[in-house]
């Protein structure tokens, strides 16, 4: 065999599997697809929460000393 005809084969044989392995590769894409889309809804529940605790925080600040800490 010439130096061409298995250097050709080699990369035949690399083409090869690397089209074979697209499929799992394509796979690993849609699950890290839905693995973000979770997470910008857990980011947007955590945001949700934040924004409710820093409010209810700064009503508390606002309230009345003795009314705040439970002396009313």
């Amino acid at each position: 065999m010439s130096t061409i005809s298995a250097w050709f084969c080699s990369w035949a044989s690399s083409v090869l599997e690397y089209v074979a392995e697209m499929p799992k590769v394509v796979n690993r894409l849609g699950r890290i697809e839905q693995d973000v889309a979770e997470l910008k809804q857990d980011m947007k529940v955590v945001k949700a929460a934040v924004t409710a605790t820093n409010r209810d925080l700064a009503e508390h600040k606002s309230l009345p000393a003795h009314v705040a800490h439970g002396h009313a």
